[in-house]
């Protein structure tokens, strides 16, 4: 009880000097280093806010480069191995079958998200906190205002703040369409996020919440089917910054402008694929992997390899057998077309970020990375090894280290200095940093409190 009140004197002093009132973190899913300086990238409001603020030339994300993955990250300053994110999804080696973390079907935050989020700390410190289709936050109990990043329009309604949805049918804001314009796939991104950032500028005007994080979800949508820097992901860009734009005079009609933080983000970068690795389909033609009618994982199967997008993990089932069936399979995948890097075990913790298989059993026992122009599937059915594109698409997931996997970071408003241009920062200090700027403690981050861009 003492510690209990002690902490809250603590954060309490602590948020008396804070820099700033209120932090908005917005993420961009799929905005890659390359846009802010691209001239045919026309962002008016966000480049605004980096030249009266702070921009990072490229932001080192968390491997995978995958959404649930890194927007976990973003909130919690570290690394998955910690906060156990691990991936889009991950591969059950009791019932031999994926099971998907996107968009938030299964489970709610306490069950996947390990470490404390910003938000938890923000609560804890007695602020007020919101978030706006944030992955993996999904019943968050320390979230004030939420929807969640679900397509299901039961799920949305069931976990969405039952006075938020209130609000938003008394206001006119279409909650009814979120299923709807799910199922429309790219027809309905931009719907969706007008819709997300009505909910997050009502929020900021009724509530003045003291953290708020939102998702914008059409670039990704628009890169995935025609590529990177493309017309397509251009308007997509044009259109998040008009979503910025919608937050940042919100905060003027709630009369917290000159309180309030922008952190302006992402989750990973993006290559433009023309060719798809299946390593299943390599590894069934030494036995490795086994199928049932060349549709299901048969029980038997020694191997299979999740895709991941442009990384590919790889599962061992043969416990026996693990450390033979490695030293068999590993260079043979090495040698595949467009795989670019073998990360062994040993190597997880140093190079990705991630635990072994014995500390956590969602984890692979083997990773491949794909290359610039490759992504891999997981298909059960396809015999072809390396199969051609119709069209150039985009993919992620790629070793966090490439350089089409880096993305974009401007931190502009209360607390922050102006005109400042770093080379690069990483994920994990987002977390440390915005703690720093609420005023609240932050224990335990991997990440570092951006000192240079603070007042």
């Amino acid at each position: 009880m003492l510690r209990s009140i002690l902490f809250s004197l603590l954060a309490a002093s602590a948020a008396v000097a804070a820099p700033t009132e209120h932090v908005i973190l917005v993420s961009i899913d799929g905005w890659a280093q390359h846009y802010f300086d691209d001239p045919k990238c026309h962002m008016p409001a966000v480049k605004a806010l980096a030249t009266n603020g702070v921009r990072a030339k490229r932001m080192e994300c968390s491997f995978p480069t995958v959404t649930w993955t890194n927007h976990t990250t973003l909130v919690t300053g570290v690394h998955p191995g910690k906060h156990g994110v691990l991936a889009n999804e991950y591969f059950d080696r009791a019932t031999l079958k994926k099971v998907p973390l996107i968009p938030d079907p299964l489970f709610n935050k306490e069950e996947i998200v390990k470490s404390p989020t910003i938000y938890d700390a923000a609560k804890a410190a007695g602020l007020s906190t919101a978030a706006v289709i944030w992955p993996a936050s999904r019943g968050a109990k320390t979230l004030d205002w939420t929807v969640p990043d679900v397509f299901e329009q039961e799920l949305f309604e069931k976990y969405g703040t039952p006075s938020l949805l209130a609000d938003a049918r008394a206001v006119g804001i279409p909650i009814e369409k979120q299923m709807e314009w799910c199922k429309l796939g790219n027809a309905g991104k931009a719907q969706r996020d007008y819709m997300y950032a009505q909910l997050a500028t009502h929020i900021i005007k009724k509530h003045k919440p003291n953290f708020l994080a939102i998702h914008l979800v059409s670039l990704d949508s628009f890169e995935h089917a025609h590529g990177r820097q493309v017309p397509e992901a251009y308007w997509a860009a044009n259109d998040s910054d008009n979503r910025v734009a919608d937050l940042i005079r919100a905060t003027e009609e709630a009369g917290i402008r000159d309180k309030t933080t922008f952190i302006i983000t992402t989750d990973h970068g993006f290559v433009t694929f023309t060719k798809s690795i299946n390593a299943n389909a390599a590894l069934r033609k030494d036995g490795f992997v086994k199928t049932v009618l060349g549709k299901s994982l048969a029980p038997d199967s020694p191997v299979f390899a999740m895709a991941e997008g442009g990384a590919c993990f790889v599962y061992v089932l043969d416990d026996a057998n693990r450390d033979s069936i490695l030293k068999q399979i590993t260079p043979k995948l090495a040698k595949l077309e467009g795989v670019v890097g073998v990360v062994e075990a040993k190597d997880f913790d140093s190079k990705l970020h991630h635990v072994t298989a014995d500390k956590d059993g969602r984890e692979p026992d083997l990773v491949l990375l794909a290359g610039d122009g490759y992504t891999f599937t997981d298909s059960l059915a396809d015999n072809d090894v390396i199969i051609p594109s119709d069209s150039p698409k985009g993919a992620h997931g790629h070793f966090q280290l490439d350089a089409n996997m880096y993305g974009c970071c401007v931190i502009s408003g209360a607390g922050v200095k102006q005109g400042v241009v770093l080379d690069e920062v990483k994920n994990i200090d987002v977390t440390p940093t915005m703690a720093k700027l609420l005023g609240i403690p932050f224990p335990g981050a991997d990440g570092r409190v951006l000192v240079e861009v603070l007042k």
